[in-house]
């Protein structure tokens, strides 16, 4: 059945009219993106369709290819092109948004932007957001990239990457593909080193996060491991 013959009140877009887009499920938004399905399926079950392929996994759909995306049936090169267009405005919004205010004032925004940019990623990947002397973003960059299970970190390069910022503080963090958020006997390690390498140069070390699938990313100065 088309979602033109469901009843009112059950139409993703006039329920978003309704009750906001927050009421509705992570299908029914998709499907009001997609507007409509193909034979046999309608926008939603399309959108179902979609999201299952991803196993659910909304992070992991922002960071598919256009290839992978437009390969899926129903959707094509054209709706990949859009989705991949929403995704970055997306990811650009967060940004804009750490680079105005203090971004310390908001941990959840933070963990937002990691799970967004980390949280997919098939191999390990370590990342500085460097703040200036009032918590606001200056940039953000991956400077190290690794296997599936572990990325070598250099601390020279780190410390260079932070004065070629001027940044008066970092933000560390790295994800972990296997989906367990529990830092090592090595991630402990490393921070301790980051720390104290990153202090020789007065740039505070503010937290290092690990990001592990759909978990809120591990915070090390939460912990105490800082």
């Amino acid at each position: 059945m088309a979602i033109s013959d469901w009843p009112a009140g059950e139409r993703p877009r006039e329920r978003l009219l309704a009750h906001g887009p927050a009421a509705l499920s992570d299908a029914e938004l998709l499907a009001i993106y997609l507007r409509v399905g193909v034979r046999g399926k309608s926008a939603v079950d399309l959108a179902r369709d979609v999201i299952g392929r991803f196993n659910g996994r909304l992070d992991a759909l922002t960071e598919a290819s256009l290839k992978e995306l437009a390969s899926i049936s129903g959707i094509g090169l054209a709706k990949a092109a859009q989705l991949k267009a929403s995704f970055e405005l997306a990811r650009r919004a967060l940004n804009q948004e750490m680079t105005r205010h203090d971004t310390l004032s908001s941990p959840g925004r933070v963990r937002d932007w990691l799970r967004l940019h980390l949280a997919a990623r098939p191999h390990e990947v370590f990342m500085a957001l460097w703040l200036d002397a009032q918590n606001r973003l200056l940039k953000a960059e991956e400077l190290f990239a690794g296997t599936l299970t572990q990325t070598v970190v250099y601390p020279r390069e780190v410390v260079k990457a932070a004065l070629s910022q001027n940044a008066a503080a970092v933000i560390l963090a790295h994800n972990h593909p296997s989906g367990i958020a529990e830092p090592s006997t090595a991630d402990g390690l490393l921070t301790r080193n980051l720390k104290d390498a990153l202090a020789i140069v007065d740039v505070r070390l503010l937290d290092h996060f690990i990001v592990a699938g759909n978990a809120p990313p591990l915070s090390f100065a939460e912990r105490g491991l800082l």
